[in-house]
């Protein structure tokens, strides 16, 4: 039987399987025709086209692909599932919280089982342990990585959880309260605040007054306090009578004016604090994705005893596979192709 029968045989049966199944048609739109041969083609779109021919001979090929057929294969694949599922509940942990995936486990096993070719009861087992070290090894180092997102959301959270009235009982116990303050950022927002309600104690009275100057929440004196002080007494002074100095300045534009300048100062003050702070923070979470000493210590003797199984198996499948090979002429780790 020649090509032209082949083909006109595969199109016959294309036909048929249409014709059982309207879903799987082809509109004649989509049949065109390759232009060196002539064959026709479907041209799928999104998709490459395949010719009459292709698809004949993926249909040759699946039919010889159907998995084992012998007794004997179809039993050694029945038995590579019962084994992979038995180690799989062995190895693969299914707790409340913490469900690893067995199929993941299972197609771990059966490409180290493709890789290395065992052949034998002991070469199997020491590629179930390769398979069940690789496994414990990849857990190991998820816990690492968790630990280390935990140290840094658990820092992370500290911090942002800061006590308002612990850091208030810390600026008043400094020497000067104001100074201690400017040292962050949350402490010159307050300043900010203070100087900012002074400002419209001076809008409504139209000078700076003795109550106004004393910065609430003190408690005792403070270099900000001092400064307005200086400043009511001198603009009271310089302005004592109502007289209108030079510039057509008053009493209240020129205080307003000296507020201002306080205010404009210490929001440079917050944002190089905020800048600081923030350094801080990314040097701190830097530092914490080391775990602890005593939790790394924990992971790293656990990986270093798993990289010895590990090693220890793969010298002694080798072994035995190079044992093996000359007895045979294979080799022992045969390539795929």
């Amino acid at each position: 039987m020649n090509m032209n029968t082949n083909i006109e045989q595969d199109q016959a049966t294309t036909a048929t399987d249409n014709g059982d199944n309207n879903q799987s048609q082809v509109s004649p739109e989509l049949l065109t025709h390759e232009p060196i041969t002539g064959i026709p083609v479907r041209a799928v779109p999104g998709k490459p086209a395949v010719s009459d021919k292709q698809l004949a001979a993926n249909r040759r090929n699946a039919m010889k692909s159907t998995g084992p057929r012998t007794s004997h294969g179809k039993a050694v694949a029945s038995r590579n599932s019962l084994k992979f599922g038995v180690l799989a509940e062995a190895v693969v942990v299914r707790g409340l919280a913490v469900k690893e995936s067995a199929h993941e486990y299972e197609q771990l096993c059966r490409e180290f089982y493709e890789s290395l070719a065992p052949v034998g009861i002991l070469e199997e087992m020491l590629t179930g342990q390769i398979a069940a070290t690789a496994w414990r090894l990849r857990r190991a180092r998820k816990a690492e990585s968790g630990e280390i997102a935990l140290s840094v959301d658990e820092g992370l959270k500290i911090r942002s959880q800061s006590n308002p009235d612990l850091i208030r009982k810390e600026w008043e116990m400094a020497g000067d309260p104001v100074q201690a303050m400017e040292e962050s950022s949350l402490g010159n927002e307050r300043l900010i605040y203070w100087l900012e309600k002074v400002r419209a104690q001076v809008e409504k009275e139209g000078k700076l007054t003795k109550e106004s100057v004393k910065i609430p929440g003190t408690g005792k004196p403070n270099s900000m306090s001092d400064r307005l002080e200086s400043i009511r007494l001198g603009l009271s002074k310089q302005y004592k009578g109502g007289g209108e100095p030079q510039g057509g300045q008053n009493e209240k534009s020129h205080t307003l004016e000296l507020i201002d300048d306080m205010i404009f100062e210490k929001k440079i003050l917050r944002e190089d604090c905020e800048k600081r702070e923030q350094a801080e923070e990314a040097a701190r979470q830097s530092a914490a994705v080391l775990p602890e000493e005593k939790t790394l210590g924990k992971i790293m003797r656990y990986e270093s005893a798993l990289e010895r199984q590990l090693f220890r198996a793969m010298n002694q499948l080798e072994r035995l596979q190079e044992r093996r090979r000359k007895k045979s002429g294979q080799e022992a780790f045969p390539e795929k192709t």
